[in-house]
Formats: structure tokens, C-alpha cells, sequence
């Protein structure tokens, strides 16, 4: 049974950080892409970044370039989203997906 949990969300002062993580389970994480998405209040989903198998290839949404760092540890069977100078825009919930399965979100919220 193929499970994506995110974790790390919190909520957190504008210019805060926060890492979020994806772990997953019942299938090879090291061959699929990773993607990030959030939704926010009233919002539909938004794309924020993806990572290939091995790292190599990486985007990101032009909302959050600069300010967040996608990774990955294919043996721990984890993505990561590293998420600086953080903004209120950025208050969604955020999900982890392989393009076929999502995880449930994790919410962050950034308010003062």
C-alpha cells in the first residue's frame, strides 16, 4: 500500500522558516519524480516544485524561487521543502505527491 506523509507544517512569523517532509512507503521512492503543491484558503492548487529520481533536474515555481529548497534522501525514503523568508501568501496547505499518490497536507500558515 503505497502512503506519502507530510510533516512540518506549523504556524510561523513572516520571515520564519520551515521544513516540511514527505516519507513514504510501499513503493521505490528512488525512481519517481516529487512534486509539491499547496492549496490555499478559497484557492485551487498551485504547483510549487519538483525533483527528479536522482536530484538532477529541479524547479520551481517563480512564487517561491529563491526563498525554498526542494531535496530528497532516497534511502531514508524522504522529500523535503525548505522554506525561507516565508509570507503570509505562502499560508496553505502543502502536499507532497509522486504524480499518482498524494499525501494528506500539512497545513502552514504564516501570520503575526
Amino acid at each position: 500500500q503505497v502512503q506519502l506523509v507530510e510533516s512540518g507544517g506549523d504556524l510561523v512569523q513572516p520571515g520564519g522558516s520551515l521544513r516540511l517532509s514527505c516519507t513514504a512507503s510501499g513503493f521505490t521512492l528512488s525512481i519517481h519524480y516529487m512534486t509539491w503543491f499547496r492549496q490555499a484558503p478559497g484557492k485551487g492548487p498551485e504547483w510549487v516544485s519538483d525533483i527528479g529520481p536522482q536530484s538532477i533536474s529541479i524547479r520551481y515555481a517563480d512564487s517561491v524561487k529563491g526563498r525554498f529548497t526542494i531535496s530528497r534522501d532516497n534511502t531514508g525514503m524522504t522529500a523535503y521543502l525548505q522554506m525561507n523568508s516565508l509570507k503570509p501568501d505562502d499560508t496553505a496547505i502543502y502536499y507532497c505527491s509522486d504524480n499518482t499518490y498524494w499525501g494528506q497536507g500539512t497545513q502552514v500558515t504564516v501570520s503575526s
